[in-house]
């Protein structure tokens, strides 16, 4: 039985299986957290290029991150030594910045989390690196409509798994292959906190939604098979059969009528192209 837990955002909150359940204060948090996070991915999308590594565009989140007041919420997190992730064409998720350099063609998907006044603002965004081929530009289009999607159903009185089902059967429709093997999560003053949002699920399953649930969807959507591997780096997801892998992420609160996007871009910028 799935287990609530209403919580006013002063208190200290730990991961303990329940869903958490926010007031006003955790939504005027989430509003701030994940306003700098989308303003970092707008900024990125001017300086996303080839022959900018992965590296400097890791070194511009992390400023980005420190000059707005946060920290990034990946540095140090179980290890982890950047300020964000980098997954370039088959790379799923979790792709480590480094000394590699865009080249033209390239999809790359960037995903930050600044932790700002102790609220997590996580998402990502995919990148068109020059002159892009057809079926990669359809399928960031299509992984972006699954979000979409799965955000629509993200309503009061629904159940988590009507967003997995939506997701999945908008991807399944264009025969692309849904990643089984990561989610999305609940946050808040927690980085990963309950629920867990998978993507591909059955309708009318799974806890209810209520007002002041926060999570992430972040459908990762794969050009070939839903299958991945991670590498020997202990983070590095790829798909198995080396086809293409977009992803698309945004934090949201579940409201009394509906849901509130908190990283939505404020520049209109939450899909490429970018203007």
């Amino acid at each position: 039985m799935t287990e609530y837990q209403t919580v006013t955002g002063t208190e200290t909150v730990i991961r303990d299986g329940t869903i958490k359940l926010h007031g006003p204060e955790g939504f005027e948090g989430m509003r701030k957290a994940g306003r700098l996070a989308a303003e970092i991915l707008d900024a990125l999308a001017d300086i996303v290029q080839p022959g900018v590594t992965t590296g400097a565009l890791d070194d511009v989140v992390r400023q980005m991150t420190l000059d707005g007041g946060a920290v990034p919420a990946t540095l140090g997190y179980r290890g982890y030594t950047h300020s964000c992730c980098i997954s370039v064409n088959h790379v799923v998720c979790h792709g480590i910045p480094g000394d590699k350099a865009l080249k033209d063609g390239d999809i790359v998907n960037i995903d930050v989390t600044p932790l700002l006044d102790g609220w997590h603002g996580d998402t990502s965004r995919m990148y068109l690196v020059g002159d892009v081929p057809l079926k990669a530009r359809r399928l960031v289009d299509v992984t972006h409509e699954c979000l979409m999607i799965g955000i629509e159903k993200a309503q009061p009185g629904a159940r988590l798994g009507d967003i997995g089902a939506a997701i999945q059967a908008h991807a399944e429709k264009h025969r692309y292959g849904v990643v089984r093997e990561f989610c999305g999560h609940g946050l808040g003053r927690l980085f990963h906190d309950a629920p867990e949002v998978v993507h591909a699920a059955k309708a009318g399953t799974g806890p209810e939604l209520r007002p002041g649930m926060f999570m992430t969807i972040e459908p990762m959507i794969n050009l070939g098979r839903p299958w991945v591997k991670l590498l020997s780096d202990g983070w590095t997801a790829v798909t198995r059969d080396k086809s293409l892998s977009a992803q698309f992420e945004h934090s949201i609160g579940i409201t009394e009528d509906g849901n509130e996007i908190f990283t939505q871009s404020p520049a209109g910028r939450d899909k490429p192209p970018y203007a």
